[in-house]
């Protein structure tokens, strides 16, 4: 019992000092699916018992900023735009904006879980035009994950509002639970017949499905 405390614990903390590096490598914003992406992946070494570091994140956030940089650009572009109009239905220029602003807002958070599952969902060698489309049905399709990922963003806005340090940490939490749930859609996609073959996302070599 003990020592699965233990086990416990190391992933705690491992998800906390993923989530510094996601922080710090998020700086120019447009890096940041790619950041998430070699986060996930870090963590996912982990939990594999693989030998991974600061050194393997690092080339694994090189790979995945290669195209990533696109995806992340698009993502704060959405952003705006939602922003905008929410801009827009806060000063009253729009006819029913209480309905126009709930939707802004309902668009906001998927975006940005579909943003995240993609991100989580990432592999060398993957296109992030087909993660993305795949990590959209599934906020659509998981209601209930895409609820908690929704969660773990009030978590890190609370963390920042308290502290803004704590945000940082906070990440790495919301990167492992959103790998939990595309580990648990990637088998129930491979008990169907499906697998992570329909995001275009190669498996990593020696690992078990799901």
């Amino acid at each position: 019992m003990r020592t699965l405390r233990l086990v416990r614990f190391g992933v705690f903390a491992e998800c906390l000092l993923t989530g510094v590096w996601i922080a710090l490598a998020s700086l120019p914003l447009v890096t940041l699916p790619a950041a998430v992406a070699a986060g996930a992946a870090h963590l996912r070494r982990h939990l594999a018992h693989e030998r991974g570091g600061l050194r393997e994140y690092a080339a694994d956030l090189r790979a995945a900023a290669r195209s990533g940089w696109l995806a992340g650009l698009a993502g704060w572009g959405a952003l705006a735009l939602v922003a905008a109009d929410l801009a827009v239905v806060r000063a009253g220029g729009l006819p029913g904006g209480a309905f126009a602003g709930t939707v802004g807002v309902l668009a906001l958070l998927a975006l940005a879980v579909a943003g995240l599952r993609a991100a989580v969902a990432w592999r060398p060698g993957a296109s992030w035009r087909a993660l993305s489309a795949v990590a959209a049905r599934r906020t659509v399709r998981d209601p209930v994950g895409s609820s908690l990922l929704v969660c773990g963003f009030a978590v890190v806005a609370a963390s920042a509002w308290f502290a803004l340090p704590l945000a940082a940490p906070a990440l790495g939490v919301v990167t492992a639970a959103a790998l939990a749930l595309e580990r648990r859609a990637d088998a129930r996609g491979a008990a169907t017949g499906g697998g992570r073959a329909r995001a275009g996302s190669p498996p990593p070599p020696g690992s078990a499905p799901g």
